[in-house]
């Protein structure tokens, strides 16, 4: 099962390294991750695959938002399916 974890804040040392950990910990797969940085702002999108997670996708969105705030960033998980609906035109 894929999610989108989406990433946004002032840009500082250490996002990737907290956000790529945390996900290792939890035994998910990055299948791809994209971030860019314009004039200081901080932004990346990664598609993950959360089939053999040990952590329930709920934990998984609380744990995310939890790094957020401690790194002042805002982190958002969703599943595929409802990110698409979302971002459907």
């Amino acid at each position: 099962m894929k999610s989108i974890i989406t990433v946004v804040g002032t840009d500082r040392v250490g996002i990737i390294a907290k956000v790529c950990n945390y996900l290792a910990e939890a035994n998910v797969n990055i299948l791809d991750i994209s971030q860019t940085i314009v004039s200081g702002y901080f932004n990346m999108m990664m598609i993950v695959d959360i089939s053999n997670s040990i952590k329930s996708f709920e934990d998984m969105v609380e744990g995310l938002e939890k790094i957020g705030e401690e790194i002042g960033v805002v982190i958002k998980m969703q599943h595929e399916d409802i990110f698409n609906c979302m971002h459907r035109i």
